[in-house]
């Protein structure tokens, strides 16, 4: 059987040996102390995911599993190469970029009466279908769409042969454990399995898996078949957004020969070093933030464990990187073409 290496100890590992990243410890506890009201009010919980994001299923049935399994499995590489030029998509009177406008999309496709998130549909799907889905209200395509039209064929293939078509048969298989089902997507659905070799050493991020789980956990309201007791041993997902908030709340800080590249808009490959440190050192950042935090609420007396892990507070960074994008225009974000996020 294939060994998955774990996200946390890759990223401890990676931050012991990151030469152009490094993690601020102090700006990290910094940041913790600067949460600790917010972690207790209700946009740092799981309501959030749905209350705060109208595009989200409301529903917490088999549908809102399948809509949840698409969206992550086509949840990568939303930047523009220009800030004026990017790829928009229209739905219900609202514009929506970035990863919105793929959740756009895929709604639009269902009211329209393509069911899309249906493993039957989308195993067969030809590379114009996608196209025209996925159809953008700007002359900017989404990119990648041949590698998004492969990786939908291909798991939907997976669902049909395995699982009966449907996402919902993985979560049971999971029984509730949030590890159980991450090593399914990974063992099952290739184009999750988000790895790299860093110092001779096999690592691992697994961003869309990791939310995947994640995800399927929050449509889920954390009950029934998603009451994962284990959630706490995901980490953030490392993309592209959460390293560009942890350098701005000097949580996180670049060398000046990498800040250089990035201002340059150097494109790295997946798996090139200093990509491979932005984004360990940015999963080891926010697991310090997060054993910061519950220290601040175990002086207070309160065992926050079960309010504060990983998930949240990647879903409150994420939203803060959207919210506060023109004071974070000075530092630059990483830029990589791939179908890992």
């Amino acid at each position: 059987m294939e060994v998955f290496p774990s996200p946390l100890e890759s990223a401890k590992f990676i931050a012991e040996h990151s030469k152009d990243v490094s993690v601020d410890e102090e700006g990290a506890r910094r940041v913790a102390e600067s949460l600790f009201d917010k972690a207790s009010a209700a946009e740092f919980g799981l309501a959030g995911w749905k209350s705060l994001h109208e595009l989200n299923p409301r529903a917490a049935d088999k549908e809102a599993v399948d809509w949840v399994f698409l969206v992550d499995t086509l949840n990568f590489s939303f930047w523009s190469e220009q800030e004026e030029r990017k790829y928009l998509v229209k739905y219900k009177d609202k514009t929506y970029s970035g990863y919105w406008s793929l959740c756009a999309a895929v709604n639009r496709a269902l009211d329209d009466g393509i069911p899309i998130t249906s493993a039957s549909y989308f195993a067969t799907m030809t590379l114009d279908q996608v196209r025209h889905v996925f159809r953008s209200d700007t002359e900017v395509p989404l990119p990648l769409i041949e590698e998004r039209h492969r990786v939908l064929n291909e798991s939907g293939i997976v669902l049909l042969e395995k699982f009966g078509g449907s996402f919902l048969t993985c979560v049971k298989m999971s029984e509730k454990s949030a590890q159980k089902l991450l090593h399914l997507v990974l063992e099952n659905f290739p184009s999750y399995r988000d790895e790299a070799v860093f110092e001779k050493k096999k690592v691992s991020f697994y961003k869309r898996a990791q939310i995947l789980v994640a995800d399927t956990w929050s449509v889920l309201e954390g009950k029934g078949d998603g009451s994962f007791d284990d959630i706490s041993s995901l980490t953030i997902f490392a993309d592209y957004r959460i390293p560009q908030v942890l350098v701005h709340l000097k949580a996180m800080k670049y060398s000046e020969e990498l800040m250089k590249k990035l201002r340059e808009g150097t494109l790295f490959q997946s798996g090139d070093k200093e990509e491979v440190e932005i984004r360990g050192c940015s999963i080891w950042c926010c697991a310090l933030i997060c054993k910061h935090l519950q220290e601040l609420y175990q002086k207070k007396g309160q065992d926050m464990h079960e309010r504060i892990n990983a998930v949240l507070l990647d879903y409150y960074l994420w939203d803060y990187a959207r919210d506060h994008r023109e004071e974070m225009k000075d530092i630059p974000f990483h830029r990589v073409r791939c179908i890992y996020y």
